[in-house]
């Protein structure tokens, strides 16, 4: 009787720690999360499964064109791709991204870019002053857009606006789901 006691004590103890161990991983370090929406196709689909890497915005500095998830002020988690980062001057003209007066390629925008055939702008034009009062975007802030720009509140929204280093929850770059698109997105 004594021994199947110990034995049932050294379970609980291995369900607990193993409980304890997956909370804290789910916590701190990843988390899966569902794509909603469109605003970030063709990169991420509507139902893709993505995992967060929350360490990855605390050992490694958040870098342009990363894609990240962050808290938006419905407090809904929104997933967006960094264009701007602090003391960056952010200009759209012609179709065309300007960081600090420099032309900067996106190739992740090609495939929408293409499906409108040159019947418009994917970005519209517009200037950081225009969305904000700032002329450069201030410490701590990053200014995000999803890739499938004529359909995604970002930004450019005054209800999402530059967006906080302390609402971000992490990098999004691991699809897990589906299954055939599995592996590091960029």
């Amino acid at each position: 009787m004594k021994k199947e006691k110990h034995e049932l004590f050294e379970w609980l103890k291995v369900i607990a720690l193993t409980a304890v161990f997956v909370i804290g991983i789910r916590t701190f370090i990843f988390s899966p999360i569902i794509v909603d929406g469109a605003s970030m196709m063709p990169t991420y689909e509507d139902g893709d499964r993505i995992i967060v890497n929350k360490i990855g915005k605390t050992m490694t500095d958040l870098e342009r064109f990363d894609i990240v998830v962050f808290k938006a002020p419905d407090e809904r988690n929104f997933i967006k791709r960094i264009i701007g980062l602090p003391g960056d001057h952010i200009e759209y003209k012609n179709d065309e991204l300007y960081v600090n007066g420099e032309k900067l390629e996106e190739p992740y925008l090609s495939q929408n870019k293409s499906a409108l055939n040159g019947f418009g702008d994917l970005t519209g034009d517009f200037t950081l002053e225009q969305l904000t009062d700032h002329s450069k975007i201030p410490e701590d802030y990053y200014l995000v857009l999803g890739d499938n720009r004529l359909k995604s509140s970002d930004s450019r929204d005054s209800r999402v606006g530059l967006v906080a280093k302390d609402q971000i929850i992490g990098k999004a770059n691991i699809r897990i789901y589906p299954f055939d698109e599995l592996g590091w997105v960029k």
